[in-house]
């Protein structure tokens, strides 16, 4: 019986520890991603230039563009791409399906994308919509080179 109890509480004990660390985890992966954010607004904001009458338009139009992108990317490519790593899995019917799929939430994506610029036409000059693309590029760019050194420096 007094096994019982000490296992019990072993039990006890690891679960508790577990679920807080798996919550302090999520807690920093959302700091670095709201960093990661804030880097991206300094950038982008240094690299258009914005003023702030700009800026005070751009960043909703931005934010909810990024929020959509995010949700059909989360939504609909990722499910068709865990079902692509099983294509050994799939028939030549079903593969054929799946192409169609990717290739509609692409066209969504392109789509989602006109409309944005379009959006942006009346906020800010063309020179400052072409820089835009350059800017989240080069981001992305450095952001990636900078994961790239750290996990090599490990």
């Amino acid at each position: 019986m007094k096994k019982y109890k000490i296992i019990t509480l072993l039990i006890f004990l690891i679960s508790t520890t577990t679920f807080a660390q798996g919550g302090k985890l999520r807690e920093r992966f959302q700091q670095k991603k709201e960093q990661v954010k804030s880097l991206k607004v300094a950038y982008i904001t240094e690299e258009l230039k914005l003023t702030s009458s700009e800026a005070e338009k751009f960043w909703p139009l931005y934010n909810a563009f990024e929020e959509k992108q995010m949700t059909l990317r989360k939504d609909k490519l990722k499910n068709y791409l865990d079902r692509a790593e099983n294509a050994d899995d799939l028939s030549e019917k079903e593969a054929t399906t799946l192409i169609s799929q990717m290739e509609s939430a692409e066209e969504e994506l392109h789509q989602l994308r006109k409309k944005f610029v379009a959006s942006l036409k009346g906020v800010l000059p063309s020179v400052k919509i072409l820089k835009l693309k350059k800017a989240e590029d080069e981001f992305n760019r450095k952001l990636l080179q900078q994961y790239r050194d750290k996990k090599v420096g490990r």
